[in-house]
């Protein structure tokens, strides 16, 4: 036979794979060498281990091995092996909706825009207006909206909204703004009212921009109709996790199959082909090891059909979709 999944290095995979691992290799190397370190390397999965080799026989990775003074251990995991997490929807962490749902800053991968609309005089329902520039949660050198962001990560969605709630109260009472705390829920339209106070005072403004941006970053994420539709994804990873516990894969399918609807079936809250792409690598990644047989390829011939079917229905796929058809 051939060799196993351990043995395999770089030559059977694609030409532009085997570019990407090389430049990651180099990239490593430079990082390691900028930081004087001597690493030992592990790898758990296949494509891990061919980079780990890579770096381990990358002839300038040998030499500065033979004189760097730090050690270091680094490990390599392959993402494919933990695909739920990467699809799954975690929880009730703020932090992760709003990386999620808002659109990228452009040229970033970690920041999101933040619409500032909000805090002008201008008046548009264009929820794409571009006339102002955007906001952004990368605030270094504002300690109120670092502290903020910290328990947007660290505490549930609610405590975290609270924590925001509670940031402008005091941002607006060190500015002398006519602010009424109200104790209670906190919803984004109370949270809108309080930045509206910032916006006719531009020293309130610049002293606490950044706190701003955060908070409306929490607006527009509370209002945005993907929020809903996450929590869904939560209940049903949820539901699908007690049943793949309970039942064979085949019938799970079965479960997930009228849920798949084309275009002009669909209503805002049912789930697009995008999402049902996501829901599927969550089912197949918690489920692990499945049993083939008849039962399974019927289940999984409808659930091609469907999809294909909801895919080729669209009518203006997303680049995810066009990618893959």
């Amino acid at each position: 036979g051939g060799p196993g999944p351990a043995e395999v290095g770089l030559g059977p995979l694609p030409a532009e794979l085997r570019a990407a691992v090389r430049a990651l290799v180099g990239d490593l190397d430079a990082l390691f060498t900028a930081l004087g370190l001597r690493e030992e390397s592990f790898a758990v999965g296949a494509l891990s281990r061919v980079i780990a080799a890579e770096l381990a026989s990358y002839a300038p990775a040998r030499n500065r091995r033979r004189t760097a003074t730090n050690k270091a251990s680094v490990v390599f995991v392959d993402r494919t092996l933990d695909l739920a997490g990467a699809v799954g929807h975690h929880g009730d962490n703020l932090a992760e909706k709003i990386l999620s749902v808002l659109p990228k800053l452009p040229g970033h991968k970690t920041d999101v825009m933040v619409n500032m609309v909000e805090l002008t005089a201008l008046r548009t329902t264009d929820e794409t207006c571009n006339i102002i520039a955007p906001g952004c949660l990368a605030q270094p050198n504002d300690p109120a909206a670092k502290a903020l962001w910290e328990s947007f990560m660290n505490l549930k969605q609610k405590e975290a909204v609270m924590e925001a709630r509670r940031h402008l109260v005091e941002a607006a009472s060190r500015e002398n703004l006519p602010i009424k705390m109200s104790m209670g829920e906190v919803t984004p339209e109370q949270l809108s009212s309080y930045i509206q106070l910032f916006r006719n005072n531009l020293k309130a403004l610049e002293n606490h921009c950044g706190l701003l941006q955060l908070v409306l970053a929490t607006v527009q994420t509370l209002k945005h109709p993907q929020t809903s539709k996450w929590d869904n994804f939560l209940a049903f990873e949820r539901l699908l996790l007690q049943t793949i516990g309970e039942s064979e894969m085949p019938s799970v399918l079965n479960q997930f199959l009228p849920m798949i609807k084309s275009y002009n079936e669909r209503t805002k809250d049912d789930y697009t082909c995008e999402d049902f792409l996501v829901l599927l690598v969550y089912m197949y990644s918690v489920v692990g090891e499945i049993k083939s047989g008849k039962e399974l390829d019927i289940a999984e011939k409808e659930v091609k059909k469907a999809l294909v079917k909801a895919i080729c229905d669209e009518p203006e796929p997303s680049p995810v979709l066009q990618k893959i058809t």
